[in-house]
């Protein structure tokens, strides 16, 4: 499982970068869903969102899952090319796969790398 350091984590499965606002699925969730075939971000730039709350919508071969907000702020991008590439959350989570980004950030109840891994783990047994 990788788990940036840098970046805070919810029980959902979501990751949130404080530095650049970023948000989106993390690797331990997309690794539980396998291979994503459909990504839909529910949100535009402008809109407001609030942690907790439905950002994106997607779809694997096994299941599918809502993400939400790990922090609330104004939207101020989306990344609009999931939709076209969908397994990228796969390949990429971290990087090209983030889904929102919002301006000043306030995040939810997120926790940091070590903790979200224990948690991870914890929930594997």
């Amino acid at each position: 499982m990788n788990a940036p350091a840098n970046l805070k984590y919810t029980q959902n499965d979501e990751w949130f970068d404080p530095a650049s606002g970023k948000m989106g699925l993390s690797d331990y969730a997309q690794s539980q869903l396998s291979d994503i075939v459909f990504v839909e971000i529910l949100v535009e730039a402008g809109d407001t969102v609030e942690a907790g709350k439905a950002i994106a919508s997607v779809e694997s071969v096994k299941a599918s899952a809502e993400i939400y907000a790990a922090a609330s702020g104004k939207v101020v991008a989306v990344n609009a090319g999931l939709a076209d590439k969908p397994e990228t959350l796969n390949s990429d989570p971290y990087g090209e796969g983030w889904m929102v980004q919002v301006e000043s950030g306030a995040p939810g109840e997120v926790m940091d790398a070590a903790a979200y891994e224990e948690y991870c783990t914890g929930r594997a047994h």
